[in-house]
C-alpha cells in the first residue's frame, strides 16, 4: 500500500477484535504504518459500526466511534465461524505478524483461535490478547466492558464520588478503553522487540480490570498498605482550598492547584488583590489555612465569581500559579493547543462530514505518522486482501459466492 510508509510499515496485523480497547491498539500500529486487516463478519458487520446509534451516545450521521478506532486499517467480510472461513484465516496467519483478539476465551476455544491454535502455523506471531477479568481466576470467561471491569470493578467508580453522600460516578463513553488499548500497544511492542532478539513470537495479554487498577494504584496501594480510606468531602468542604474547583462569573469552572503553598500564598493574594487575608488569623499559616479550608473556600468563592474566566486564566497564568479551566467537551474542536500540537490531527477521506481526528498520543522524532485515513467500508477490500495473501481468483470467487466472504464494489478513484 502506497500509503503504508511508516515506522511499523513491514508489519501485517490482522484485527479481530471489536469495540474499542484492542481495537485501538491496532489502530495506533496503523498510525505507524502498519498494514492493519481488520477482520468482520459478514452481513452487517461489526456491531462497533452502529455504536453512535445506542441511547445516550452522541447522536450523529457520522459513525465517530467506528472512524475514531478504525481509522487506517483495510476491512475483509470474512466469516470465521464456518470452516471454510476459519480455514482461510489461518492461512493467512502464517503470513502475518500480529493478531489481535478480544473475543471471550470460550469463543476463541470453540472457533480454534487461541493462541495453542495459531503458533504453530507460523512460530514468529505476535498474538495479542485483552480480556475483561485475565485469563486465569474463577472469572477469566466473564464478558465485561470499560465501565463495568474497569470502572466499577477497580473502586474508580466509587473513589471519584463529588461528594461521600453521592451516588458513584459513572464514567463517560471508553474513558478506559484507550488507556487499555495503549497498555496492549505497548505489550505488542515488546513481543516485537523480543522477536527481534529471538526470533521468536509470543503472546501478549492486558485486560481491563488490571488497567483499572493501574489508573487508580494510587489509592489502591493505600488499601493494600492497611490505610482508612477516607472519601473527597465535597468541593465546598474540601480539606485544602487552594487545591480546588471555583466557578467564575460567566458560568465556567477551573481547578486551582497552589503548589508549593507556602511560596504562591502570597503571589495568588496579589492576583486576586486580597493581600489582606495574610493577616487573618484563620489563614495566616499553611496549618491555619488547612484547618479552617471551607473558610477559605467561601472567601475564594466570592472573588472568583466577580471576574470571567478569560479575566482569572489570563492573571494566574501570568503569575504563574497552574489552573486547569474544566473544558467542555464542545470547546475542544476550536482548541488551539490541541490542534498545534497536533493531538488534533486531520483526517481524510470524509471531506464535507469531518476533517479532524483525535490522535493517538505518541510522537517518534524524525519519524511521522501515517496521515489519519477514514475508517474502511464493510468488506471495502476482502478481495485485494485475499489476492495479497495468495488466493486464487477462483478461490476467492468460490468463499464470495458460498458467503464465507462479502466484498463491496471499490469507491471511486482518490476516495477508497
Amino acid at each position: 500500500m502506497s500509503e503504508n510508509a511508516g515506522l511499523l510499515s513491514n508489519l501485517r496485523v490482522l484485527d479481530i477484535s471489536s469495540y474499542i480497547a484492542a481495537p485501538a491498539a491496532a489502530m495506533i500500529l496503523g498510525d505507524f504504518g502498519a498494514d492493519v486487516i481488520k477482520i468482520e463478519p459478514p452481513g452487517s458487520g461489526d456491531p462497533y459500526r452502529v455504536f453512535q446509534n445506542s441511547p445516550g451516545n452522541p447522536a450523529c450521521d457520522i459513525a465517530y466511534g467506528w472512524q475514531m478506532d478504525n481509522r487506517n486499517k483495510r476491512s475483509l467480510a470474512l466469516d470465521l465461524a464456518g470452516g471454510a472461513g476459519r480455514t482461510a484465516f489461518k492461512r493467512m496467519v502464517g503470513l502475518a505478524d500480529v493478531v489481535i483478539v478480544n473475543m471471550p476465551l470460550k469463543s476463541r476455544a470453540k472457533l480454534s483461535l487461541t493462541y495453542e491454535d495459531l503458533k504453530c502455523l507460523n512460530p514468529r506471531l505476535i498474538y495479542a490478547s485483552l480480556t475483561a477479568y485475565g485469563e486465569q481466576g474463577p472469572e477469566a470467561d466473564r464478558s465485561g466492558f470499560d465501565h463495568t471491569a474497569l470502572w466499577a470493578r477497580t473502586g474508580m467508580m466509587d473513589t471519584v464520588r463529588p461528594a461521600p453522600n453521592s451516588p458513584p460516578s459513572r464514567s463517560a463513553l471508553g474513558m478506559g478503553d484507550h488507556a487499555s488499548g495503549m497498555t496492549l500497544f505497548g505489550a505488542i511492542m515488546m513481543a516485537l522487540y523480543r522477536r527481534e532478539v529471538t526470533g521468536e513470537g509470543s503472546s501478549v495479554q492486558t485486560n481491563l480490570m488490571a488497567n483499572g487498577l493501574w489508573c487508580n494504584a494510587v489509592q489502591v496501594q493505600a488499601m493494600l498498605c492497611g490505610a482508612e480510606y477516607a472519601y473527597r468531602p465535597a468541593r465546598e468542604q474540601a480539606d485544602n482550598a487552594l487545591h480546588n474547583l471555583y466557578k467564575t462569573s460567566d458560568d465556567r469552572w477551573f481547578h486551582l492547584v497552589v503548589i508549593p503553598e507556602k511560596k504562591r500564598w502570597p503571589v495568588l493574594l496579589q492576583v486576586i488583590d486580597r493581600e489582606d487575608l495574610s493577616t487573618d488569623t484563620r489563614f495566616d499559616t499553611v496549618a491555619k489555612r488547612h484547618a479552617n479550608a471551607s473558610d477559605l473556600v467561601k472567601v475564594l468563592d466570592e472573588v472568583f465569581l466577580c471576574q470571567t474566566m478569560q479575566h482569572w486564566q489570563a492573571k494566574l497564568d501570568a503569575a504563574g500559579i497552574p489552573l486547569g479551566v474544566v473544558q467542555r467537551l464542545r470547546d475542544i474542536p476550536e482548541d488551539r493547543q490541541m490542534n498545534e500540537s497536533d493531538a488534533l490531527t486531520p483526517l481524510h477521506g470524509l471531506e464535507g462530514q469531518t476533517d479532524r481526528t483525535v490522535n493517538s498520543p505518541i510522537w517518534v522524532a524524525e519519524m511521522p505518522k501515517r496521515p489519519a485515513q477514514r475508517a474502511p467500508e464493510h468488506g471495502e477490500h476482502s478481495e485485494e486482501i485475499l489476492e495479497e495473501f495468495g488466493f486464487s481468483q477462483d478461490e476467492i470467487n468460490g468463499l464470495l459466492q458460498d458467503g464465507t466472504v462479502q466484498s463491496i464494489k471499490k469507491r471511486e478513484q482518490g476516495i477508497s
